[in-house]
């Protein structure tokens, strides 16, 4: 009976520690808490959004932690079909944050449950807003605006989630697989033509240029030597003249002076041998330093 009197004081300290534990909570800096009676929010102090000690009824009142951060939700990759009937594939992801910890718990009660019904509305809104548009707008012009809308039209549909979205992304829309392989082949066929009828205009070019040129030279050509022929022509009347004038002063020295170069020229080691008569006329300045041009006829 004692025994069990000692026993008695420890269990009731077991008890009172358990009650004491039962009775208090924490909330972290990046949580926020509900807590409820009976699957119910206490009034005036349901939603606990102060990070930490609290405290509450135990074994009547429960406490669900609920994340207060900035949260991530990305969809699998899904096919859309543009306004001009061309397939994209596209790969988006949204970041939303709890803002009603109790519409939240009493819309999808946990995070796996938000996460699919937050996929479908971003999967709906994409397909929406991308399936009025044509391909063009989505790739090249209006791609930041198409986000605009998709996280307007995603937020609208989320709210009845007690959650707000706060971005959209689309990280990649593009062609299929197939599609983009052909769109490049059929790409590259046509840079090949480009590139074959620029270089079949530079050669023709390059032909035109080459003429023109040719022809310059030619004509340039031409012009010169038709000058240097006339220079040449002029040089020699003037040196005929020359010559004419002295040979009408002074015929003697002219004759003897045609002669030493007719000398100079034919009597050169090596040349050409000829046999000529002493007595010839050709060597008469030889003979006599004196002697006469031949007269004339």
């Amino acid at each position: 009976m004692s025994r069990n009197l000692a026993f008695f004081p420890i269990m009731i300290i077991v008890v009172i520690v358990i009650l004491a534990m039962s009775a208090v909570f924490t909330v972290r800096q990046t949580e926020q808490a509900l807590v409820l009676r009976f699957g119910e929010p206490v009034p005036g102090r349901g939603i606990v959004t102060e990070p930490g000690l609290h405290f509450k009824i135990p074994f009547i009142e429960g406490v669900v932690h609920l994340d207060n951060r900035i949260l991530d939700l990305e969809i699998p990759q899904m096919e859309v079909l543009a306004s001009d009937n061309q397939r994209l594939a596209v790969d988006a992801f949204l970041r939303y944050r709890i803002v009603d910890p109790l519409k939240f718990y009493q819309s999808v009660g946990t995070g796996a449950i938000a996460d699919n019904q937050l996929s479908s509305i971003l999967n709906s809104s994409v397909r929406r807003v991308l399936g009025e548009v044509p391909i063009s707008e989505i790739i090249r012009v209006h791609r930041a605006e198409l986000m605009v809308k998709i996280r307007e039209f995603t937020n609208t549909e989320s709210q009845r989630l007690g959650v707000a979205v706060v971005d959209t992304r689309i990280r990649r829309a593009d062609l299929p697989k197939e599609i983009s392989e052909k769109v490049f082949s059929r790409m590259q066929s046509e840079r090949q033509r480009e590139a074959a009828e620029n270089r079949a205009l530079g050669n023709e070019e390059a032909q035109k240029i080459t003429s023109r040129a040719d022809k310059d030279v030619t004509i340039l050509l031409a012009n010169a030597q038709q000058q240097a022929d006339t220079v040449r022509g002029q040089g020699d009347a003037e040196r005929n003249r020359i010559f004419a004038e002295s040979f009408s002063k002074d015929p003697d020295f002219f004759g003897f002076y045609r002669s030493m170069q007719a000398y100079e020229t034919s009597l050169k080691a090596g040349s050409t041998r000829m046999v000529i008569s002493p007595n010839s006329e050709f060597f008469r300045y030889f003979n006599d330093l004196k002697a006469a041009a031949p007269a004339k006829n």
